[in-house]
């Protein structure tokens, strides 16, 4: 299923495509030129809004259809929404390092999205063109470590190789810094008498309690352990959506 803000992402990228084949002047004003930045400092944001042709916008639209919703579930949309966008302005500022290439695509705060898929489900087996599994921290591991070579290689290939190491960075601080605070509240949390779980709640806590941990990657685990606490102190009934479907997905895959 869709997700709100992936569904508005790629809806405004179709519709700043779109108004750029009508308008080629819209794409000049809006690229990141990073010897220009201090003249278009908005280029930054609006940059990742743009695309070089019907293939660029595609294949990065279908990595955000299959990559991000289950994400922002994971993260939440207020903060998926934040981390997207902190990944294209992480890709911005590496880009610097071309002064006077013209950037554009959603390519860094994509690259981003998939590091995140990667860090809460490494051993998830993505299928390349339909038919080629990897998991996905060996996509994750092959992005970065091709970044990197083109990056520092000079790659003459057209490709914003920078903008990409840069989502993946940002990506990577965006989430340690998250996931930091998140392990700081819990631990901080006032201890309260524990609620009194409903019958209509039983068979869900006995489900999430089952799932084998031996399975789970340690982050996961980690949330894990965190939400059972937060059951044994507040009840079911304090558990978020996202919250509720992150130990509904554990049990399902475990």
């Amino acid at each position: 299923m869709m997700s709100p803000w992936v569904q508005r992402l790629l809806l405004a990228n179709l519709a700043a495509f779109l108004f750029s084949q009508v308008s080629p002047s819209f794409t000049q004003y809006f690229a990141l030129v990073p010897a220009a930045i201090l003249l278009r400092p908005w280029t930054l944001v609006t940059y990742m809004f743009l695309h070089a042709g019907f293939f660029h916008i595609f294949f990065n639209m279908l990595m955000l259809f299959f990559f991000g919703p289950r994400l922002e579930e994971r993260l939440g949309s207020r903060t998926f929404i934040r981390f997207y966008l902190i990944c294209g302005v992480g890709g911005a500022v590496l880009s610097l390092m071309t002064p006077f290439a013209m950037v554009v695509g959603a390519s860094g705060a994509i690259f981003g999205v998939v590091l995140g898929f990667a860090r809460y489900w490494p051993r998830e087996d993505i299928y390349i063109w339909g038919v080629m599994p990897i998991q996905a921290r060996m996509l994750a591991i092959f992005m970065v470590v091709v970044s990197l070579l083109a990056g520092f290689t000079g790659a003459q290939d057209g490709i914003a190789h920078f903008a990409h190491l840069g989502g993946l960075v940002a990506g990577w601080l965006f989430l340690r810094t998250w996931e930091s605070r998140r392990q700081r509240r819990v631990a901080h949390r006032p201890v309260s008498r524990p609620k009194t779980l409903g019958t209509q709640d039983i068979d869900a806590v006995e489900r999430w309690t089952a799932i084998p941990r031996e399975r789970l990657h340690e982050i996961n685990l980690e949330e894990l352990d965190n939400l059972l606490r937060k059951i044994d102190e507040f009840g079911v009934k304090a558990l978020s959506h996202e919250e509720r479907e992150f130990l509904d997905r554990m049990a399902n895959t475990g």
